[in-house]
C-alpha cells in the first residue's frame, strides 16, 4: 500500500489513507485512519491545506474525487485542486471552500458512483450559491489517468467545463 497523510486546514497531520497498489480482488482499495475528534473523513478535505492560496488567488477551486487525482493535479501545476474522501462532498467541506472561492469545478470520476456522487454534491453547492461547472472527461476514467497522458489535456478540460445545470439539462 501506498500512505498518504490527511492534513487539516492548518497543515497538521490528522489521519492516514492507505491505498492498496495491486488489486488482487479480495483487500479493500483503501484503509483509513478511524473517526477521531481530530480526524472526521466527511469534514477533511484532501489537499486543501496545500491548494487554499491557489483557490484564494485564482477565485476557482477544483473538486476531484481521489487522493491520487488530487496529486497528480497538483504536480502538473493544477495547485487550486482537493479532493473528497471517497464521493462524499459534505456540506461542511462547501463551507471550508466557500471561505476561499464561490466558483468551484466537479470532476468526480467517469464511473456511476462518481457521477451520481457529482450530481448529489452539485445540487447541494448550488443551494449554498456557489457558481458550479463539470469538467468533462472522454475516454478516460479519472482526473489522474488524463493527466498521466498529458497535463495538456487536462488543462483543456478544465478550461472546457460546462456549467452544471446546462450539463444536466441536456442529459
Amino acid at each position: 500500500r501506498i500512505t498518504f497523510p490527511i492534513f487539516n486546514y492548518f497543515g497538521e497531520v490528522v489521519g492516514f489513507s492507505a491505498r492498496i497498489l495491486n488489486d488482487d480482488g479480495k483487500s479493500a482499495k483503501y484503509i483509513n485512519s478511524p473517526e477521531t475528534v481530530i480526524y472526521n473523513k466527511s469534514k477533511t478535505l484532501f489537499g486543501l491545506n496545500f491548494a487554499k492560496e491557489a483557490m484564494r488567488k485564482k477565485d476557482e477551486a477544483v473538486i476531484v474525487e481521489g487522493q491520487m487525482d488530487c496529486i497528480a493535479a497538483h504536480q502538473a501545476g493544477f495547485t487550486n485542486t482537493v479532493a473528497v474522501s471517497g464521493t462524499a462532498l459534505t456540506e461542511s467541506g462547501l463551507v471550508q471552500l466557500g471561505r476561499l472561492t464561490k466558483n468551484l469545478k466537479f470532476c468526480f470520476d467517469a464511473d456511476a458512483a462518481g457521477q451520481n456522487a457529482s450530481r448529489r454534491a452539485g445540487e447541494m453547492a448550488l443551494k449554498q450559491g456557489f457558481r458550479l461547472k463539470l469538467i468533462v472527461l472522454k475516454n478516460v476514467k479519472d482526473p489522474d489517468e488524463l493527466i498521466k497522458k498529458s497535463p495538456g489535456l487536462w488543462e483543456k478540460v478544465v478550461l472546457q467545463a460546462v456549467w452544471f445545470l446546462d450539463f444536466y439539462i441536456e442529459q
